[in-house]
């Protein structure tokens, strides 16, 4: 294993550990797989998932070989994450035009989010280096996720949280599993800057997306995709961004599979913003190579309210790797979507349904085709903002009366009846 800056492409073999090159660029985690055989391996990773009570019951720890081979097994931090559901509908088929639409619902992880793919790996590491406190900078998911195995690890979590545009539940969430809160006037790039100037020197192992360890963890979820539909990945991946994290390991992962020969050919990326917080769509669609940060990011997807993006060139390299498209969506368009995830019995939060209100998008604009199949990945957990819930299904200002509820002036089985 060794880290490769994506920036300057110098290398550092294992065991050197930093978030950051010297020049300043991000680190890609390389493995040698030169030894692995494709068929062998899905062998192995078939019969893992008979496994319940070893870590390789996870859905991230039962492809160890691709993520973090040098691992040793005392160090895995696991709550048998992964292992969520993919699940078609007629309704979502209908709704976005698309012949075959599968959900693949990492809203079912024992967090309630995506984050917990690459936060078992994360904490992991922190773990094998000898940290016992751990810290995030977050509008929600990846600061619970980050809280619920840090404590699992017996460790404490520190957690920067911007004090506004962000989801109570989420913060509340964070706090039940005992991290320590740290709320401030700002937004998530300000808690971005500040522990990366001071992590160091106050002992803390940091589980952003800068960390490349979290990215090696997040690889599973298409690996799991992969191994659901017998290797045969779908025409299209549709992934919301804020950070980019996700469409960073989703890329890496295509790539290992692609490398290894478990897949034939990549599947094509398409990566959707929310309309207030896209500065990584206005760059690829204006055709720029760098990223102009958004000060003032906002959008009700609050996981998507992120301006500068820390992963943006890792994403940029995806995109261009599998042909890739961006999109932005309104958050009319992405609440709209989300009912219709709710109402198909699903479920997500508002950032999830992005990426079916962007599939929609597209499809009208015949960027994907009609007779395409897609998958779109929702990412966390429909009561990680019962916010949204509450307002689009009874309006900001009610006072507790539901919609689609009827009050018959008695109780009976006559009126009932007339209901039905």
């Amino acid at each position: 294993m060794k880290l490769v800056c994506v920036d300057c492409n110098k290398e550092y073999p294992a065991p050197f550990f930093d978030y950051q090159c010297e020049c300043g660029g991000l680190f890609d985690i390389i493995h040698d797989t030169k030894h692995l055989d494709a068929e062998q391996l899905k062998r192995v990773f078939h019969d893992r998932l008979s496994d319940r009570m070893t870590p390789y019951a996870s859905g991230v720890w039962r492809y160890k070989e691709l993520i973090f081979p040098e691992l040793a097994e005392e160090h895995i931090t696991t709550k048998y994450e992964g292992n969520t559901g993919l699940y078609a509908s007629e309704l979502l088929q209908t709704y976005t035009g698309n012949r075959k639409v599968l959900l693949k619902a990492q809203s079912e992880n024992p967090s309630g989010s995506f984050k917990d793919n690459g936060m078992t790996v994360a904490v992991s590491h922190g773990r094998s280096l000898g940290y016992q406190r751990f810290t995030c900078t977050s509008t929600g998911n990846t600061s619970s996720s980050l809280a619920m195995y840090a404590s699992i690890a017996q460790g404490e979590s520190y957690v920067f949280v911007p004090n506004k545009n962000i989801s109570l539940n989420k913060v509340l969430q964070t706090l039940a599993y005992g991290a320590k809160v740290i709320s401030f006037d700002g937004t998530y790039d300000d808690g971005i800057r500040f522990y990366e100037r001071h992590s160091k020197e106050l002992g803390l192992y940091i589980c952003n997306s800068i960390n490349p360890f979290r990215i090696e963890g997040q690889k599973s979820i298409v690996y799991e995709i992969a191994q659901y539909l017998n290797w045969n990945l779908p025409d299209w991946v549709v992934i919301p961004g804020g950070a980019l994290s996700n469409v960073t390991a989703l890329g890496k992962g295509l790539q290992d599979l692609k490398t290894l020969g478990l897949i034939d050919k990549l599947p094509r990326v398409a990566l959707v913003q929310a309309d207030g917080a896209s500065p990584f769509h206005q760059m690829v669609s204006e055709g720029r190579s760098e990223l102009i940060p958004e000060p003032h990011p906002y959008t009700r997807a609050s996981a998507l309210n992120i301006g500068n993006p820390p992963s943006w060139k890792k994403a940029l390299r995806t995109i261009e790797e599998t042909r890739g498209v961006t999109c932005s969506v309104t958050d009319q368009e992405i609440l709209d979507a989300k009912a219709l995830v709710d109402k198909s019995g699903i479920g997500c939060e508002p950032a999830s349904a992005a990426t079916v209100a962007g599939l929609r998008k597209l499809v009208s604009q015949q960027i994907i085709d009609k007779d395409e199949t897609a998958v779109c990945i929702l990412t966390g957990n429909m009561l990680k903002d019962t916010d949204a819930l509450h307002e689009y299904h009874l309006g900001a200002s009610s006072k507790g009366a539901f919609c689609n509820t009827i009050q018959p002036a008695e109780l009976s089985l006559q009126n009932i009846a007339n209901l039905l």
